[in-house]
């Protein structure tokens, strides 16, 4: 999970109270956090000066606080302290404003090409902010965080943050071959275009990186104003141009991203973040994005959200008994606003900062919290004791592995996916589309369905040890999964049993005689084929799988439920085709046995 170092001195400040490290530790938890490190002053006296400065650390004392990961208004210290405020009943939650533009609406157009690369771009102003060297660091360590947590590290949603004071609006978004792009990126004096640019920043440890995400496009995505200065090269660098400084006062924000969704997160965070030091506090001016069609949509979006949750519903997952005014009183200590509906139901008001917040379950959570994990009364639950053991079917498996492997043979596990040759065609078999499950997007040609038998990965295992000496006898006990349009996931898993013999010979006999071991070992009598006698019976077959005439199924003749007998092809054994082998490369006569182990549960 992140963690976000904050100014101990200007956080207790900003929480208008000096808190011991126990304390704050208390308030972390109570809220749901954790204090990491608190490096004290007593702590950092204890080093030198030039050991502190080396290993890069602050010479002031730093809170370490780790964050949830789905908490992203608490990436840095103007949501932390909010926070904390909000939640000791010391300040009520901020409204959010998207005002009229000062200057007329700013746009960004968006070129059709972009659609190549990073199709949507969102886009915000903050008007007469205020900067200085502390809020100036948070806002660009909200941003560094935001990049590496929800961003996927810039692959999702890239940041750019740039001074408007020094652009000329209108702004449009295009995507260009890489030698037409030419700027001199941030904080360098030089211009490079595309190509470049990506040679210059290969060594970089902080920006090489990210290269890879748009390195080997044929067109990459550029932000330019109606000057056609560069803006940004997303999602590498901003350029120099624009670059902010402790004297900016208008900042404008664009993110680029490959999913809206995110972008529209990534933007509101940033804007209720820092909006508190505009010269209007918590106000933002929109922008508006023109797309290739036409379409004109207006960000950021600050409008709340609104969910329905039952105060049964969180008592019941709580485990305590709160009244719905209570529940909304701790609501409000976690800055969300509640109502009721109705005696049984409350609407909760989701702010744009709280994007975590999905389900009523969510909502839930907030209420545990503020009422406090350790006010949760214990109970004790009322279980009835019972003793865990084994499903008949695995402890069946087990069974089955421990007599292969006391006659000599050795347990493999392959991987359930295996190519659509290496299921239907390498075996001589015709894809029915009625029984494998297939992967819709498989990203190689050797993993595109799911194994509708055990054969293929026991082929491939020998294939891959040929060079050991003869024979080579393994086998399997595993589960395959065929399609059944009977159940509501629309397939099913069965456990197979498969061993197979590779030598100069072809050992038919052999895998017989582990057939006829498996059986009495189950305790299931050879019957005769025309009889009614339960118990198990091999007829010769043809199966293009196995060399013609040296292969038989096997049968299983049972009592059902209602007393009647049932008789079912329970799998096969037999000597492997020419043809089946040499598909798997396999230069020696082969005899295999598979067959269905739950039958026999």
């Amino acid at each position: 999970m992140p963690v976000v170092h904050v100014d101990k001195e200007e956080f207790y400040k900003a929480l208008g109270k000096e808190y011991s490290t126990d304390e704050f530790s208390e308030l972390c938890f109570d809220f749901g956090l954790e204090l990491e490190e608190d490096t004290s002053e007593k702590e950092l006296a204890i080093r030198e000066v030039g050991t502190i400065k080396a290993e890069g650390l602050s010479e002031k004392p730093i809170l370490k606080i780790e964050i949830p990961a789905n908490r992203y208004d608490l990436l840095c210290h103007e949501g932390i302290s909010r926070a904390f405020l909000i939640f000791q009943g010391k300040a009520k939650p901020p409204t959010y404003k998207v005002v009229d533009p000062k200057d007329g609406q700013i746009q960004i157009t968006v070129k059709s090409e972009t659609a190549q690369i990073r199709p949507h771009v969102v886009g915000a102003i903050l008007r007469d902010i205020s900067f200085n060297e502390k809020n100036y660091s948070n806002f660009i360590e909200l941003q560094e965080k935001l990049h590496i947590n929800l961003c996927r590290k810039r692959t999702l949603v890239a940041i750019g943050t740039h001074d408007l004071d020094t652009l000329k609006p209108p702004f449009t978004y295009e995507a260009l071959p890489p030698k037409s792009i030419k700027f001199a990126p941030l904080n360098q004096p030089k211009e490079y275009d595309g190509e470049e640019l990506m040679k210059f920043y290969e060594a970089d440890k902080h920006i090489g990186k990210f290269l890879h995400i748009i390195r080997d496009s044929p067109v990459y995505p550029v932000i330019y104003d109606t000057n056609r200065v560069v803006c940004s090269l997303p999602p590498i660098i901003n350029g120099d141009h624009s670059k902010i400084t402790l004297n900016t006062k208008n900042v404008f924000i664009e993110c680029t991203a490959t999913d809206l969704t995110k972008a529209k997160i990534v933007l509101n965070t940033i804007v209720t973040m820092f909006s508190e030091y505009c010269a209007e506090p918590f106000t933002i001016e929109p922008v508006e994005v023109i797309y290739p069609d036409g379409k004109i949509c207006t960000y950021p979006d600050l409008s709340p959200r609104f969910i329905k949750v039952k105060a049964d519903y969180i008592n019941a997952c709580i485990g305590v008994m709160l009244t719905s005014s209570e529940i909304i009183t701790y609501l409000n200590r976690m800055a969300l606003s509640a109502k009721l509906v109705n005696e049984a139901e409350l609407s909760v008001e989701i702010p744009p900062t709280r994007a975590d917040i999905l389900h009523a379950c969510d909502v839930m959570e907030d209420v545990a919290i503020a009422h406090g994990f350790n006010n949760i009364p214990k109970k004790t639950l009322k279980i009835i004791n019972s003793t865990g053991k084994a499903l008949p079917i695995n402890k069946l498996s087990d069974l089955v592995r421990k007599e292969i492997a006391l006659s000599g043979w050795s347990e493999v596990l392959p991987l359930i996916l295996c190519s659509h040759d290496e299921n239907f065609a390498y075996l001589n078999k015709k894809d029915d589309n009625s029984t494998a499950v297939k992967l819709e997007n498989p990203k190689t040609l050797e993993y595109q369905v799911v194994r509708s038998s055990l054969l293929p990965g026991i082929l491939k295992t020998v294939r891959e040890n040929k060079k050991h000496a003869l024979p080579i006898k393994v086998f399997e006990v595993s589960d395959i999964v065929l399609k059944d349009d009977s159940l509501e996931r629309k397939t099913r898993n069965e456990r197979h049993v498969c061993a197979i013999y590779c030598a100069k010979v072809s050992g038919f006999e052999l895998i017989h005689g582990l057939v006829n071991r498996l059986m009495d070992m189950l305790n299931v009598k050879l019957v005769s084929v025309n009889g009614d006698d339960v118990g198990y019976y091999i007829k010769e077959s043809e199966n293009p799988t196995y060399f013609p005439n040296r292969c038989a199924d096997i049968f299983l003749r049972r009592s059902s439920k209602s007393s009647s007998i049932v008789t079912s092809k329970i799998g096969n054994f037999g000597i492997l085709h020419p043809n089946v082998l040499e598909k798997f490369e396999i230069m020696y006569p082969c005899s295999v046995v598979e067959f269905n182990l739950e039958e026999f549960i």
